[in-house]
């Protein structure tokens, strides 16, 4: 079995309900993730846009939510997960907003993706408060055991 993860919010590819979205709610899925490979000791779930700001013209990756130290044995995250929700031991970074915590899509113009990047480590992260993407993907670099991806797509309803 591979590495993957899913939601029965939306299929690979596909539209995200606006319940996720500024338009809605702006609670986060339901993942699950299934097939983790062995010696995974811990996850990292980062969720970004590589559209930002105009899917013709992009000029940045919009960070949504970045999670680490998710235990594998999990199994998955609810909808709506918060921080007194989330599984014991996990911890927040901070997200393109400045913020921990969930941002759901929001986009400007056009249809965006946003990717739900699952990265498994032969490692638990040291405590790093709440890093950004680009310190968090340093200080796990070699220690990624397997990636998995799923992919959603959102354009607003203006």
């Amino acid at each position: 079995m591979s590495f993957r993860l899913t939601s029965s919010a939306f299929e690979e590819g596909g539209e995200m309900p606006s319940r996720f979205t500024c338009e809605g709610a702006e609670v986060s899925p339901d993942l699950s993730w299934s097939g983790l490979p062995e010696g995974a000791r811990s996850l990292v779930l980062i969720v970004d846009d590589p559209d930002a700001p105009d899917p013709a013209a992009p000029r940045m990756v919009w960070d949504h939510w970045l999670l680490y130290n998710l235990p594998p044995e999990s199994g998955g995250l609810p909808e709506a997960v918060g921080p007194q929700t989330l599984p014991e031991g996990t911890r927040e970074g901070t997200n393109s907003w400045g913020r921990t915590g969930y941002g759901g899509p929001c986009p400007p113009i056009g249809r965006h993706r946003y990717f739900h990047i699952l990265y498994a480590l032969d490692i638990e992260l040291p405590d790093l408060g709440q890093p950004t993407k680009d310190k968090l993907l340093e200080v796990m670099e070699d220690h990624i055991l397997a990636r998995t991806e799923l992919v959603g797509t959102y354009q607003r309803g203006d």
